[in-house]
C-alpha cells in the first residue's frame, strides 16, 4: 500500500495563492517518495492580485478553480475529506496560505483559520498524523492548532516570527536548507521562499520536508 499525502493548495500564484515553485516541488519530492498524492483546495472566492504588477485587479476567483490548474484538474473539494483519506498533510506556501486558508497576512495573531482548514488540521492532530507546512503556512498552521503550541519556521524574519509566537507557536529559526521538526505534534516546516533566493535552494529544504513526512507515516 502506498502512503497517502494530501497537498492542500490555496489558489496558483504567489501574491495571492498557492506558491507555483513550492507546490510543485512538494508534488514532485512526493511522487519520487513513491507517495499517492491526494490535492485539495477550499471552495472560497478570493481576491486576485496581477502578478505582473503586484496590485489588486478588483476581480474575483475561486480558491478551488485555480487550484486545480496545479493539480492538473486532480483535486478534491477540501470539505469532502477526512484525516482517514490519508496518511499526512502538506501545505505549501504563498500569501493563498496566510490569505485563503487563513486571514494572517491581514491580521497576524488575531487571524483567523478557515473553518475547513482549521477542522482538517484538528483532525490530523488528534489521528496522530503528520503535518508539513512551507514558507508561509506554518503561520496558519501556528494559529490553528495554538493551544499545542507547535514549533514552527519561517526563517528568520522578526516581525512574521512575532507574529507566529504571539499567534500560539514556539518560532525556530532556520537556514532555507533545513527543516524543523515538532516531535510531540509530528509537525515539520521549512522556510523556502520565506528565505530564498531561488527555486534550487527551496528545494533543498522542501525535499528534506517531503523525506521526514514520508517517514513519519
Amino acid at each position: 500500500m502506498s502512503k497517502k499525502v494530501g497537498v492542500l493548495l490555496s489558489g496558483c500564484g504567489v501574491f495571492d495563492g498557492a506558491e507555483i515553485h513550492e507546490a510543485v516541488l512538494t508534488l514532485l519530492f512526493l511522487d519520487r517518495a513513491g507517495a499517492e498524492i491526494i490535492c485539495m483546495a477550499p471552495d472560497m472566492e478570493f481576491d486576485v492580485v496581477s502578478h505582473v504588477t503586484q496590485a489588486a485587479t478588483g476581480e474575483k476567483r475561486n480558491v478551488l478553480t485555480e487550484s486545480a490548474r496545479i493539480a492538473r484538474g486532480n483535486i478534491r473539494d477540501l470539505k469532502e475529506m477526512k484525516a482517514s483519506d490519508m496518511d499526512a498533510l502538506i501545505l505549501p506556501g504563498g500569501f493563498g496560505a496566510a490569505k485563503n486558508l487563513s486571514d494572517f497576512a491581514v491580521k497576524g495573531p488575531d487571524a483567523t483559520v478557515h473553518p475547513e482548514v482549521q477542522r482538517i488540521l484538528d483532525e490530523m492532530l488528534a489521528a496522530g498524523k503528520p503535518v508539513g507546512a512551507i514558507c508561509i503556512a506554518p503561520a496558519t498552521v501556528a494559529k490553528a492548532l495554538a493551544d499545542k503550541h507547535p514549533e514552527v519556521t519561517i526563517g528568520n524574519d522578526p516581525g512574521t516570527a512575532a507574529g507566529v509566537e504571539n499567534a500560539g507557536g514556539k518560532h525556530i529559526e532556520c537556514a532555507v536548507d533545513q527543516i524543523h521538526v515538532d516531535q510531540k505534534n509530528k509537525v515539520v516546516t521549512t522556510p523556502a521562499y520565506m528565505l530564498g533566493p531561488g527555486i534550487k535552494d527551496v528545494a533543498v529544504g522542501i525535499e528534506k520536508l517531503v523525506s521526514q513526512i514520508v517517514s513519519m507515516i
